[in-house]
């Protein structure tokens, strides 16, 4: 008995021994996988994401917000009538209550996501019902309280909150701020131990964004490109409003649009920003640019004749014709082929310039490089490099073979109205830091001269006279402003089978206001309208509406059309008596003129040529109906006041090509 008793007490004693050292070896020896398994069992870690920045206008006006959202979760296993509580659900929210019911009725599972992002009124009533098993959890939502407004430039964001799209997307490591994760111990039942809720407090937010955009700006553009789209039927529309003196981009928008708040139900192509993924073929509005490079090689002035041959050329086995075939061209001056927007005529212009040196000044303007304005999926557009053979070379001239975006060719007018200096365009003004409201340090922007100030003054000169009664650009003039400003009307490329798509056109006016003194740059494009297809007809009133809100709502004067306000207000280098030597030349190639000097009427109207007489005590006899063939004094011979002018008519039918 008392062997025994003493091995009982050895093997306790030995037991116990064992106990006390392996406790003491668990306590004093540091082990890692215990350490890991010990966090496992009794601590958490809590994601904290922070309220992401706000978007706002130039004006401060709210674009895009973060407000608190509720997500709808239940817990089957103690949702005592599922199948009541999946009809009642699916009534009220919408949803398919076969669909939720199969999610709750499996006893087994504890937590079930069923809806994100109810509003507070939703979350209110549905708690009302007093359904033990259905629960909400809290998180941000990303709101558009405009809808529509903006939407393909602000882009959304994700279920994360992440940004996908659009300036969005581009600044989201400024707006979506900084994710903490904390470590917190929990109880046995794995509940977080919160003593102190502070740390929420000192997650900073995101940082907030101030944009160029000019709200009431960009209502109206998006309400006057939907109105004209749905007029003429037209696929899609564009426009871009830049700020002259900054390039700032005041507006931005295309139409049909979409709701930024639904914008994952809408498809990619409806989404995409048109303004600078997309590039086509810009018309005459490419003209401009042939005409730069001509006045800057001193190849031509505005009262450089140049011989446009009735109306057509052979280039190699091509011929060339006018977009018009009742323009019958003979000598024009390079002011009038820009005002009348001959194919011809700017063509011969471009063949004197060449190939490099037009290629060169096409490329400073901007044209086949990405702006860099800081929005994604920017499109350089296509400009080859030389050589080209002439029928390219003529082609380039009036804006085909070559594709441009809306905001490359807003950009390249807005070099001219400024005086001849490019200047890259953006959007976002300043960020603001939350924590520390101190403005972020943006990139600098690029500029550069393209032109030189007289060049400048005198294209913009030449520029005014096109939007004359008697230029093409006659629809976009804006009463009390003189407006500065090219249409273009180009063929439309089929992507799919190549050549040109039949009776398709991109119909658009590029200019600025007011011509004397520029705010505003103004680009408008219309992609296949129905009817009416030629940009003076589609796009150039809508720049004339657009163009008379900027001006008056920036409280600008209207001006008195004299030679000094014209004149005045441009470069300082730019003297005011060349000026007038300019501003007269332009005036004697689009009128009589103080020499009397007659001009080409060939494929005007008889109304046109009244019009154009009007004041000038010229009589005039004519025949036949139609337009002008010929007329007697022949263009560039004297025509005096009191003078008889005879005009041959002959009928004519319209054929673009």
């Amino acid at each position: 008995m008392k062997s025994r008793i003493i091995l009982i007490f050895v093997l306790f004693f030995l037991m116990w021994m064992g106990i006390i050292l392996r406790g003491s070896y668990l306590q004093l020896v540091a082990d890692s996988r215990l350490e890991e398994l010990k966090k496992k069992q009794f601590e958490t870690m809590l994601t904290i994401r922070s309220r992401r920045g706000a978007i706002f206008d130039r004006q401060g006006s709210e674009l895009a917000a973060t407000v608190l959202a509720y997500s709808l979760f239940a817990d089957p296993k103690i949702i005592k009538h599922p199948k009541r509580a999946a009809r009642r659900l699916g009534k009220y929210l919408d949803l398919s209550w076969r669909e939720i019911y199969k999610k709750i009725k499996n006893r087994r599972r504890r937590f079930v996501p069923l809806r994100r992002h109810l509003n507070k009124t939703q979350r209110t009533l549905i708690s009302k019902w007093k359904v033990r098993g259905l629960g909400f959890i809290e998180e941000p939502r990303r709101i558009y309280p405009n809808k529509s407004l903006l939407a393909s430039t602000l882009g959304f964001v994700g279920n994360e909150g992440h940004g996908l799209e659009g300036l969005e997307h581009h600044y989201n490591n400024y707006l979506q701020g900084k994710i903490v994760r904390v470590h917190l111990p929990r109880d046995a039942r794995g509940r977080p131990l919160l003593d102190d809720g502070n740390f929420y407090d000192q997650v900073s937010d995101g940082s907030d964004v101030y944009l160029t955009i000019d709200n009431q700006l960009q209502y109206l553009l998006e309400r006057e490109l939907k109105v004209t789209q749905e007029k003429y039927q037209a696929k899609s529309a564009v426009g871009v409003i830049l700020d002259v003196r900054t390039s700032g981009v005041l507006a931005i928008g295309q139409s049909p649009g979409f709701d930024l708040n639904e914008a994952r139900k809408f498809p990619q192509e409806l989404r995409r920003n048109r303004s600078v993924t997309d590039a086509f073929e810009p018309g005459s509005t490419m003209k401009t640019f042939v005409m730069a490079s001509a006045l800057n090689y001193k190849i031509a002035q505005p009262n450089t004749y140049i011989d446009c041959e009735g109306g057509r050329i052979k280039v190699g086995r091509r011929t060339i014709r006018e977009a018009d075939s009742r323009h019958k061209f003979g000598k024009l001056t390079a002011s009038e082929i820009l005002a009348y927007s001959s194919n011809v005529g700017i063509a011969k212009l471009a063949f004197k310039v060449g190939e490099k040196r037009l290629h060169q000044t096409l490329r400073e303007f901007g044209f086949g490089s990405r702006t860099q304005v800081d929005l994604p999926g920017e499109n350089q557009g296509i400009l080859h490099s030389p050589p080209w053979n002439q029928h390219l070379l003529a082609n380039i001239s009036f804006g085909h073979g070559v594709s441009t975006t809306p905001l490359q060719i807003a950009a390249a007018y807005g070099a001219i109205a400024n005086g001849g200096i490019w200047r890259q365009p953006y959007l976002v003004k300043r960020i603001v830091f939350e924590d520390t409201k101190k403005e972020v340090v943006l990139p600098e922007r690029k500029q550069r001269r393209v032109l030189s100030q007289d060049h400048a003054a005198i294209l913009t000169l030449m520029l005014t006279n096109a939007t004359s009664s008697l230029g093409t650009g006659h629809n976009a003039r804006v009463k009390g402003f003189p407006v500065a400003g090219k249409t273009g009307t180009a063929q439309k490329v089929n992507l799919v089978s190549g050549g040109y798509e039949k009776g398709a056109y991109i119909s658009s006016f590029a200019g600025f206001i007011p011509a004397n003194d520029p705010r505003f740059v103004i680009y408008i494009a219309i992609d296949s309208p129905q009817g009416n297809y030629y940009g003076a007809q589609v796009a150039a009133p809508v720049f004339a509406r657009l163009a008379s809100f900027a001006v008056r709502k920036t409280g600008l004067s209207p001006v008195l059309l004299s030679e000094q306000d014209i004149i005045s207000k441009k470069t300082e280098d730019f003297d005011v008596e060349k000026k007038k030597k300019v501003l007269l030349e332009i005036e004697q190639s689009l009128s009589l003129g103080k020499d009397g000097v007659t001009p080409n009427f060939v494929g005007m109207t008889l109304r046109e040529v009244v019009r154009r007489l009007r004041g000038t005590d010229i009589k005039i006899n004519f025949r036949g109906t139609g337009v002008v063939a010929s007329s007697k004094p022949a263009a560039g011979e004297p025509l005096k006041p009191g003078q008889r002018l005879y005009l041959q008519l002959r009928s004519a039918e319209v054929k673009v090509k």
